[in-house]
Order: C-alpha cells, then structure tokens, then sequence
C-alpha cells in the first residue's frame, strides 16, 4: 500500500491519539485524524504550525519522514527514524564493509539507469537523444570517464523549451525552484526507503562530501530525477513562463510519491518503486544480489 503524504500550508495543531494523528485547522475549525501508519511523508509549510513530542515520536517510529520548509515555503530540513529495522546492525555492517569494486559497479548502474531516463525523457519532448544513447553505452565501472557530467550538460541545454533560456543552478531562475522542490521531496523519499532497509543514509556510495548527511540518499536518487522532471515539464507545458510556486504548482509536485512508474516488468508507485530499489541495494551490500532495481520511464 502507498502512504500518504500530508501537506500543511496554513496554521495547523498536531497531536497524537491511539495511534492517531489528529489534526486541528483553527482558520476552518476543523478536526481530521488520520492513522499514523498510513504516513509516509509529512510535509510543514507554515509558521504556526504546532505538532507535539508525542505526535512527533510516533511519526518517526512508523519511518514517516518530517519535512520543515523555510519562510520562503522551499523544504530546508529532514527527520527520520533512527531504528528503521530489525536487522540494522546487521545492514550497516555490511553496507560499512562493501568493497570498492562493489562500490563501483553499483555507481556504474546507477548512472546508466540515469542516462537512459534522461535519454527516454528528452524523446518525450521530441529532442534528439542519440548523444546521450552514446554516453550510456560508454558508462564503465565507477563511471571512471564521468558520463554523467557530459550528459548533464547536454540533457539540461535541451529538456526545457528554448524561451526558458534554462541554466541549471539551485538558486537559479525558474523553474529551478521547482526543481529543487520536487528533488527534496524525492531525496526525503530516498532517504526514509533506505532507513527502512536498514541502511544508512550519510555513507555514499559515490558521493563523499562530509558535511552531507543523505550522501546514499542522493547517490540512489539519481535515476528518479528524470521522473521529477517530467512533472516540470508538464507544469511548463500548462503554464509557459508563470511558475510562481502556487497552490496548483505545489500540488503537482506534491504528487511525486504517486507517480506510476515501471520497475522490473511491473508498475509501481514511486514511492513503493524507491523502497524495492533500496531493499535490492541492501541485498548486493549483503551479497544476495548484485543488480539494484532501477525504474525505467
């Protein structure tokens, strides 16, 4: 079953009961209760918002991932459950222990499932992806030669339409903020799958920087991203050059958890698709496997 995500953007009251979170809007008069189990992401858009220890203690002990935005309504902090399975010692052992040839070749896979969807999403668009075709091919253990670099490049110059004038950089013109607004749902996404499967999000395989808390989140979100950008697309398409973050925008990317997707032979919700791909990821960390589950577009 796919968990919810529940957005607050207007002043709200938090609390928890027998396994319930119960929901106080004060502007409507409200009351809503929703079981806590059914939460997978609870996002917090608005400055009066109040949510109790104990409803906070029990989101995290059902692995629901708490995102905090800023005054300017983009995401700006991440919290998650610490004990997010049984075997977890175990997990991380084995995670901590990986080799670097293992290591590599993981990387390898990674960045050709993210290639080609970045290659499927520029013929969506009708743009020639041919080049990136070539990158894929040429993609070698760790990605020695950096492919991904060279197909960013392309890829970033054609998947929008020309009168953008796009540049991707995070603090860039739009739609560079829905970007980064739909990559921090994904990456929230990513990293509540990983603890979920027991393993850590801080410990990379590619990415080392040590003042990143979600290095592994953002190694294994990498071939999501394309499936982000679609949805960009589609607001593009609906909205040209108007991409103020409104209501209608925000909930269009509030959907990312939902999305269909294909993964091995068999559609999925994204979000159920991301926790098939960390558990494979623990499985090759383990030796039981030696392919992680990507999704295809």
């Amino acid at each position: 079953m796919i968990k919810r995500t529940l957005y607050f953007g207007n002043p709200a009251y938090l609390k928890t009961s027998q396994e319930q979170l119960l929901i106080e809007l004060p502007e409507s008069g409200e009351t809503k209760n929703i079981p806590i189990e059914d939460i997978g992401l609870l996002i917090l858009d608005n400055r009066q918002i109040t949510i109790t220890l104990p409803a906070l203690a029990k989101c995290l002990a059902h692995n629901t991932a708490l995102i905090i935005c800023d005054e300017t309504h983009h995401p700006t902090g991440l919290m998650l459950n610490l004990d997010g399975h049984s075997l977890q010692s175990q997990k991380f052992k084995a995670q901590i222990n990986a080799s670097i040839p293992l290591k590599k070749q993981l990387w390898q896979q990674t960045v050709l499932a993210k290639i080609l969807n970045q290659a499927s999403m520029l013929r969506r668009q009708g743009k020639e992806n041919k080049l990136l075709m070539h990158y894929a091919q040429d993609v070698k253990s760790g990605d020695s030669e950096n492919q991904e670099a060279k197909a960013a490049v392309y890829y970033w110059k054609n998947i929008f339409p020309d009168f953008l004038a796009f540049k991707r950089d995070r603090f860039g013109l739009p739609p560079n903020h829905l970007l980064n607004y739909g990559y921090a749902i994904l990456r929230a996404l990513v990293a509540r799958s990983l603890v979920g499967s027991g393993l850590l999000p801080t410990l990379g395989i590619h990415h080392r920087n040590q003042y990143n808390a979600y290095c592994l989140a953002d190694d294994i979100m990498e071939p999501y991203r394309p499936f982000v950008d679609n949805v960009i697309c589609a607001i593009i398409r609906n909205n040209g050059a108007l991409l103020e973050m409104g209501t209608e925008i925000k909930k269009n990317l509030l959907s990312i958890p939902a999305l269909d997707v294909i993964i091995d032979g068999q559609k999925r919700p994204l979000m159920n698709a991301v926790q098939q791909t960390t558990a494979s990821l623990a499985k090759c960390y383990e030796g039981d496997a030696r392919k992680i589950l990507y999704p295809e577009i």
